[in-house]
């Protein structure tokens, strides 16, 4: 298949997208800006590679969610910040960790489903439903956690770790996920 033949094929893939697609991609993109502009307007020195390799990320990720684009900008931004952020948790941390969150599930949906592919609102749902919980437990996490590490509670790890269980638990039983087979 020449370069133009490819071309053409995404081009007709674009433009038979599906609307769940389009909302799944556009929010790829928005929250994935996000999460590269907040750490780069912070006073610390981020790495100049963070930028440019998660800039380029994300555009394969918008455009093909599938690929593992999207894992690697996950991995840069959040790379970025544990090598040169300060410890402290701050506003723009819990705002960054909510960014990545919706580009992960953003990708995780526009990825299982073909572009054309149509989706109804009961799928919308589904994905919106968790997305939402697990935006709204990030802030709750990141409170938590740094009350208990100011007060320097015996076994501050158990406690953090058990609120990220709970909320993973909250985001797989939201989404309609069981234990049990079906």
């Amino acid at each position: 298949m020449t370069l133009a033949e490819r071309i053409t094929r995404w081009l007709a893939e674009l433009r038979s997208a599906s609307q769940a697609s389009w909302i799944a991609r556009a929010a790829t993109a928005v929250t994935g800006a996000v999460a590269l502009v907040v750490p780069a307007l912070q006073p610390w020195d981020q790495m100049p590679l963070v930028p440019i390799v998660g800039t380029a990320m994300l555009l394969v990720a918008v455009v093909l969610p599938d690929s593992a684009a999207a894992l690697v900008f996950l991995a840069v931004v959040a790379g970025g910040w544990v090598i040169r952020a300060p410890a402290d948790l701050t506003w723009a941390l819990v705002v960054t960790a909510i960014a990545l969150l919706v580009v992960h599930l953003a990708t995780a949906f526009a990825g299982q489903l073909p572009s054309y592919g149509r989706a109804g609102r009961r799928a919308l749902r589904r994905w919106v439903l968790p997305a939402t919980i697990a935006a709204l437990l990030a802030p709750v996490v990141a409170i938590a956690a740094a009350l208990v590490r100011g007060a320097d509670v015996p076994g501050s790890l158990l406690v953090t770790v058990g609120a990220l269980i709970g909320a993973t638990a909250a985001v797989w039983f939201a989404s309609g996920q069981s234990l049990s087979e079906h």
